[in-house]
């Protein structure tokens, strides 16, 4: 059964797709125009905003991200619901 979540749980999530897809297309646009040195900053800041935004939704929420890449809290919480990719 899942949780009923806050809205912030949402709209921080929703934030974290958006920047990520960000990166997804400054990756994509790189790979065919690698010596743009301005998409290489926006690329760098976006991975760090990316970083910055999954840690502060893990503080608040819990894990985001499998294999190693999110510690658990005690007891193990990546059981608890709803998972990012059921939202």
């Amino acid at each position: 059964m899942t949780k009923e979540m806050p809205p912030e749980f949402y709209t921080m999530l929703e934030e974290i797709q958006a920047n990520d897809f960000v990166i997804l297309e400054l990756n994509l646009y790189l790979n065919t125009h690698p010596n743009d040195f301005a998409a290489i900053q926006q690329f760098n800041e976006a991975s760090l905003k990316s970083m910055e935004m999954k840690i502060e939704f893990e503080k608040e929420f819990g894990p985001l991200m499998n294999y190693g890449k999110s510690f658990s809290g005690y007891p193990w919480n990546w059981k608890d619901t709803p998972w990012p990719w059921q939202v």
